[in-house]
């Protein structure tokens, strides 16, 4: 075989992994726990899966958001603590109410993040870092560092009620990748996005809202972020910012990633970024289920993160 072609080859490889491997490892994982993993065809285990999947979605689709726009959110995690922090102070004036005032928190925490961006001018990662820092220490502060019950019956429905057959959470998640997906794919906003992330200099010049689109890009991850917060709390029953949304941030990026959304921005994969986070969640089951610690999935993420950006890297210097 010439150099030329195994240059040619390689490059098929790594587009067709970009593009078709997260599905095909999610095969491989299903299979496996077909043939290994005792119970793993029931309907209980799939709820399971998919109720502790939702979250990330959600979070995910937001970070999908940011990434497409070179951009980073680190903060997603505690803009989940502040909602739930927020959650029972709010409960008393009705589970609307305080649902409200979660994603408040989490639209006040995006838009500052894009104001830091994209009109002070800072690093995505230094200003998400320091609102990461900050809101989950605020977050602590407002819960006064305690765990608080919850008892309201029409919240909690949020986190344990079925509808059309599929939990709430499952539902809310499956409806926001598709809006996602058609602000992507089918809005003059989603082609902004796409276009700045691919070059900022050029769109600017071109006489495209920058500054408007990074903030509101910015605005929807923490609104998205704080909805999982309310979610990941109704499921919880009970609030505690010490824990929820803890390395959440980690699984967003990668299931972005894996997805295949380059960290280079100027693309979102809305689809992928879906089959990104049900991978995750996948191999951390797995690994549970075998007896293996959480730690041991914390790991695998991290691999397969390195592995997920070198095949985007690889791609995009051919």
């Amino acid at each position: 075989m010439t150099d030329q072609m195994r240059t040619v080859t390689r490059r098929r490889t790594t587009v067709w992994l970009q593009e078709y491997g997260v599905y095909a490892a999610i095969g491989g994982l299903l299979l496996f726990n077909v043939v290994a993993t005792s119970n793993f065809l029931s309907l209980a285990n799939f709820r399971t899966q998919l109720l502790q999947a939702a979250p990330v979605i959600i979070v995910a689709l937001g970070m999908a958001l940011v990434i497409g726009t070179e951009g980073i959110d680190l903060s997603v995690g505690a803009a989940m603590a502040l909602a739930a922090a927020v959650v029972p102070l709010y409960l008393g004036y009705g589970p609307m109410i305080a649902v409200i005032a979660a994603l408040a928190v989490g639209l006040f925490v995006g838009v500052f993040n894009g104001i830091m961006v994209a009109r002070i001018g800072i690093q995505p990662i230094v200003a998400t870092l320091a609102v990461l820092v900050g809101g989950r220490g605020l977050a602590l502060v407002i819960a006064d560092g305690q765990l608080v019950d919850i008892q309201n019956p029409a919240f909690l429905a949020l986190g344990s009620d079925e509808l059309f057959g599929l939990p709430i959470s499952v539902l809310i998640a499956a409806v926001l990748a598709v809006l996602t997906g058609v602000l992507v794919r089918r809005t003059t906003f989603g082609r902004q996005l796409v276009a700045i992330g691919g070059n900022r200099p050029a769109s600017a010049l071109a006489g495209l809202p920058v500054r408007r689109v990074l903030i509101t890009v910015y605005a929807l991850c923490g609104v998205f972020a704080a909805l999982a917060g309310v979610l990941a709390t109704a499921r919880l029953r009970a609030s505690d910012p010490a824990d929820i949304g803890l390395l959440m941030e980690l699984s967003a990026i990668t299931a972005v990633v894996v997805g295949g959304t380059p960290l280079t921005g100027g693309k979102v994969r809305v689809v992928g970024t879906v089959a990104g986070a049900l991978l995750m969640q996948l191999v951390r089951a797995t690994l549970i289920k075998h007896d293996l610690p959480d730690s041991a999935a914390q790991m695998v993420q991290a691999a397969i993160i390195v592995v997920a950006v070198y095949v985007t890297r690889e791609r995009g210097t051919r």
